[in-house]
């Protein structure tokens, strides 16, 4: 009987559309995992539809698994829809981040024979002049820097008095070994040869800083110190710079006159943020980045009036809820202050907080919009 009852259950199986929107849904919540999962059964129900698998490379370029998503945005130009060009480009910024700026730079000038007119040629045609001025910087430092080289020149910087270091930056020798730091040391390395590059205000370390920021593929947090160091250099300058994807100018008034030597205070309000953050799973590392960038700029924004930290954990607790507002993920108030031992009151109020200086609602809301419109291509 019971046999005769299963063999007449009809198999309930969606259809691709709707798992891609799930996909969508959960990519939109940042949750990676889920969202590759069912782009992949989108891909299996409708494999000849290259907006599943377009979405699918998208996701999986979001999550790390850069070489599997140049590999579906090939498949795709290759077998499924060659006017499905957006797929070059995307393919170079990942080879980009993989470090191969030879595919980058082949991919990029792919995109632009393929659709000149395109709606990234013009970031495009930004991103090969970077990938130039990249190339050569590694043309001319074709060494790598051993860890004895970066940890010789840590104690270097830290060592020599301000007036041995200027001394030291006139030598073009001792410049070209801090401009391969800066592309090949540790951050911790790089974060001191900004900051160094600001003390000397001179007419190369402005143009170190300056490549620094225009770079695509260097740290938002370091960027930020970068454009804090020029903000020293030039008040009032205005700079070329790679953010969400395109090659924006601004001007650095907005900037605070001088970068603010930085707090142990403010440094536990981090560490405590990034520690609670590491507990939960369904953080990547470039989340710990966003959180860095995102508290940095807020410091920046209002030194020197910068608010007394009484309680570490209600500003980490702000903090952190500032990061997920930013990235629309699924975390509220409550939980947060249940996390860190504080009233909710006090999360939403030191996130308001930091709302009021960076707007991060606003910009959330410009992502989201961006996000939606990227997404909103119909199916062929």
């Amino acid at each position: 009987m019971l046999k005769t009852t299963l063999d007449n259950v009809i198999a309930f199986q969606q259809d691709p559309d709707y798992y891609s929107q799930k996909g969508t849904y959960y990519h939109r919540k940042n949750n990676l995992n889920k969202a590759v999962l069912y782009f992949r059964k989108a891909v299996e129900l409708e494999p000849e539809n290259p907006l599943h698998h377009y979405n699918l490379a998208c996701v999986l370029s979001k999550a790390g698994q850069l070489e599997e998503a140049n590999r579906i945005f090939y498949y795709i130009v290759q077998k499924l829809d060659p006017d499905f060009t957006e797929c070059y480009f995307l393919m170079a910024i990942n080879y980009g981040f993989m470090d191969d700026l030879r595919l980058a730079r082949q991919y990029l000038n792919k995109y632009l024979q393929e659709s000149p007119e395109g709606e990234m040629a013009d970031e495009a045609r930004d991103l090969i002049y970077a990938l130039e001025e990249e190339e050569q910087c590694f043309e001319s430092h074709r060494e790598q820097l051993t860890c004895q080289d970066n940890e010789a020149l840590e104690e270097a910087i830290s060592s020599l008095s301000d007036h041995q270091l200027r001394r030291r930056f006139q030598e073009r020798e001792f410049r070209k070994i801090l401009h391969k730091g800066l592309y090949q040391g540790s951050d911790h390395l790089k974060e001191m040869i900004l900051r160094l590059c600001g003390r000397m205000r001179t007419v190369e370390a402005r143009r170190y800083l300056a490549e620094y920021v225009a770079n695509p593929w260097v740290k938002e947090r370091l960027r930020q110190i970068a454009l804090l160091e020029l903000k020293n250099i030039s008040p009032d300058g205005g700079f070329r710079i790679y953010k969400d994807g395109n090659f924006v100018e601004i001007n650095l008034e907005a900037y605070p006159l001088q970068a603010p030597v930085w707090k142990e205070e403010w440094q536990a309000v981090l560490d405590c943020t990034t520690e609670n953050m590491r507990k939960n799973a369904y953080y990547r590392e470039e989340f710990f980045e966003d959180v860095r960038a995102i508290w940095l700029d807020y410091i920046n924004h209002v030194y020197p009036d910068v608010p007394r930290i009484v309680k570490k954990e209600a500003w980490s607790a702000g903090l952190e809820y500032s990061l997920a507002r930013f990235h629309f993920l699924d975390l509220t108030q409550k939980e947060l202050a249940r996390q860190y031992g504080v009233s909710a009151a006090s999360v939403s109020a030191k996130f308001q907080e930091i709302n009021r200086v960076l707007q991060i609602d606003q910009k959330a809301y410009r992502n989201m919009l961006a996000f939606l419109a990227h997404q909103s291509r119909e199916p062929y």
